[in-house]
């Protein structure tokens, strides 16, 4: 580790099998925490290389817990979080909105590190119970149309990197990862980004994937549509900047999506956006990523159209019902 910070402080780079190796090494607890908060922060200190995000996520999907949906096609919408905006559960909400849709989810997520609430964490509060056994998650995939991969269960080899996130509560390059190394690798993916630079970076490798996917980049900083500005998309076959009212909906105010400061008051959001009785513009966040991930499966659908069917699968309590099953 000692050489490894040092190359750090030089400013050098690693290669994409030396990132690799590094990751493997972390999850053998080769390393000690004050090691691995030491490397983290040095890391921190310049931006990740392709070929860094390459070699760590070739490390945790050669450790992962394998889940195999048996061909079931599904997407996954996720944020790579650390855009400092504590925006209630967007990303969460949207996956089960999609569902209630009829296209089948796969979410992948965590407990919240560098934001108050993670995906994890409002689960937990509302009575999910996580679980890796395969024949439970077909099951909630093929009964509410959505199955939840909680990150830790999936990822155990990163045990010992967890508590130390959590104390350094700032983003690290662990998320990063999150997005890339969703254990079913699913058909369809929309990402939302913190950085453009980022952006760039999941673009390639997702082009390399033969996957579809859609990216975003709020162009005010957020990690998801965020409807406070216009935002960047790429996808496989176009790349543009998106204005709000280009979906139907109005420009919002960063205050009109605080997430608030505990897991309970993310619970309540949660399921005033599911029973169709939370503010306009919390729902019109929620429907703005949920319509634009039905565009990343239906690529020759409008996007209002798209957005349309996002909006029906709450008011018509698919989406609310859908849940129930999921957490039942």
């Amino acid at each position: 580790m000692k050489q490894l910070l040092n190359r750090l402080y030089e400013h050098d780079k690693f290669s994409r099998e030396e990132a690799r190796q590094i990751l493997l090494n972390i999850a053998a607890e080769q390393y000690n925490e004050v090691q691995i908060s030491a490397f983290a922060t040095a890391f921190n200190m310049r931006p990740i290389t392709l070929s860094e995000l390459q070699g760590f996520r070739d490390a945790l999907l050669e450790l992962c817990v394998p889940l195999d949906l048996e061909g079931r096609e599904t997407i996954d919408i996720v944020g790579t979080g650390g855009d400092g905006k504590n925006t209630f559960n967007i990303s969460t909400l949207s996956c089960v909105v999609v569902a209630g849709a009829g296209y089948p989810v796969s979410k992948h997520g965590s407990y919240g590190v560098s934001s108050s609430v993670g995906s994890s964490d409002v689960l937990i509060q509302m009575g999910y119970q996580f679980t890796t056994d395969q024949d439970t998650l077909r099951r909630h995939l093929d009964e509410a149309g959505m199955c939840f991969l909680h990150a830790p269960l999936f990822h155990p080899a990163l045990k010992v990197v967890g508590p130390i996130r959590r104390q350094l509560g700032t983003r690290t390059f662990f998320n990063m990862l999150g997005p890339l190394v969703n254990p079913v690798q699913p058909k369809y993916q929309m990402f939302g980004t913190f950085s453009m630079e980022l952006l760039r970076m999941y673009q390639y490798i997702m082009q390399h994937s033969g996957r579809r996917f859609a990216i975003v980049y709020g162009l005010d900083g957020y990690d998801e549509i965020s409807l406070t500005s216009d935002f960047k998309m790429v996808s496989n076959d176009s790349e543009r900047i998106w204005s709000p009212v280009e979906l139907g909906l109005k420009k919002l105010q960063q205050h009109d999506l605080d997430g608030g400061d505990s897991s309970e008051d993310a619970a309540k959001i949660f399921m005033a956006v599911l029973e169709d009785q939370a503010t306009e513009a919390q729902k019109a966040a929620v429907i703005a990523n949920a319509g634009m991930a039905i565009k990343v499966i239906k690529p020759e659908q409008s996007a209002e159209d798209c957005v349309a069917e996002a909006r029906e699968s709450i008011e018509s309590g698919k989406a609310l019902a859908g849940w129930k099953k999921l957490v039942q």
